[in-house]
């Protein structure tokens, strides 16, 4: 078996993950952390090979790991640590690994046949594992997509996912001065056929918003939709203006947001958004605002910095328990490049062991 890497080396987008410690799977993994336009098609893979069987596999080579929130796991080390695995058991299973091959025609005659920086490979099977177009720099390309519809099969559309939104310049001027405040959120794509509620964190950028809570919605956001955004889950901000005698201004409204959110953020909202008046009804208008933020964004980052793409092979052309095309005998799709993209925290790496497990049980 020969695996090619266009790449000077294996495992680059493993190597950057998880701040360098690699969020390899996550505990709480579910077909219900994933986004397709067939939701189902997942279910097989996951079930077949889950969280638990990489964990064992992470354990019988000795890397020490911890959970770090939410069930995401992280080596205690580098994430080195995982690629080294990975080639060890590449290696025990006589797998070859040729780096540097830049892939070029590929044919199909009783088999295929592969061209790749200038050397011609043969084989029964042919398992496409090239990622999506998420981090161009690292050498990211369409190339899963194109080779797809060679062979006749269909690509629903792709965008950029887990990727921060830009916002228009009246907005920016708004909030952007407070880029690196961050908050708890709890952040929903508004709307019918929005995204579930993800609450994390917040974090203001110099373009717009990021943090786990925007980069969770952004797979599931079209222009031009809003975003709503919760600033104080569970919390009721106004209620000290409802005790007797309290002091009803923007002074008091300021230092009771600050119990809640970063001073300056509080002051801004607060500078922002003051009520219409200072009456019962006022003052709840600025509660609700404040669990109702909506925002329209601008747009994303980009692929630049997205951190997966959505869309991808079609998975009607594909077999659920084997990832194999149901057109073309012997050629399988794994990984990004498949139209199955999971939330942030490690479900996309589950995915790709996934499905790359089913496939390897049959080619």
């Amino acid at each position: 078996m020969l695996l090619l890497e266009h790449a000077e080396r294996i495992g680059k987008k493993i190597l950057i993950s998880g701040g360098g410690r690699c969020n390899f799977t996550n505990l709480h993994c579910q077909p219900e952390n994933f986004l397709s336009a067939n939701p189902h098609f997942c279910k097989s893979a996951l079930a077949r090979y889950t969280p638990g069987d990489f964990i064992a596999l992470v354990e019988k080579h000795g890397i020490r790991y911890h959970e770090k929130t939410l069930g995401q796991l992280f080596c205690d080390g580098s994430a080195r640590e995982i690629v080294e695995m990975l080639e060890r058991e590449c290696r025990d299973a006589g797998v070859e690994i040729l780096v540097s091959a830049k892939p070029g025609e590929i044919q199909q005659t009783e088999g295929y046949v592969v061209q790749a920086s200038g050397n011609q490979f043969r084989a029964l099977s042919l398992v496409v594992a090239t990622g999506g177009l998420s981090i161009p720099k690292m050498g990211a390309t369409a190339f899963g997509y194109d080779l797809a519809r060679q062979f006749g099969l269909g690509i629903v559309e792709c965008r950029p996912a887990l990727v921060p939104f830009t916002l228009n310049p009246e907005d920016r001027e708004s909030l952007c001065d407070l880029a690196g405040v961050s908050a708890e959120v709890i952040a929903s794509v508004a709307g019918d056929g929005g995204s579930p509620p993800f609450r994390e964190k917040l974090l203001i950028t110099h373009r717009g918003l990021s943090g786990p809570a925007i980069l969770q919605i952004s797979s599931y956001w079209r222009a031009p939709a809003a975003i709503a955004i919760d600033l104080a889950p569970g919390q009721d901000i106004t209620a000290p203006f409802r005790e007797r005698n309290a002091q009803r201004d923007t002074a008091a409204a300021k230092t009771a947001f600050r119990q809640v959110l970063p001073n300056r953020l509080a002051d801004r909202w607060v500078d922002l958004h003051p009520p219409t008046d200072w009456t019962n009804r006022g003052i709840a208008e600025l509660e609700q605002r404040t669990h109702r933020w909506e925002i329209v964004p601008a747009g994303t980052e980009g692929y630049d910095k997205a951190e997966v793409t959505v869309g991808g092979v079609d998975t009607r052309e594909l077999s659920a328990k084997t990832m194999e095309s149901r057109k073309v005998p012997g050629l399988f799709f794994i990984g990004e490049v498949v139209d199955v993209t999971g939330h942030l925290g490690g479900f996309n790496f589950q995915w790709a062991w996934a499905s790359g497990f089913c496939a390897g049980q049959v080619v």
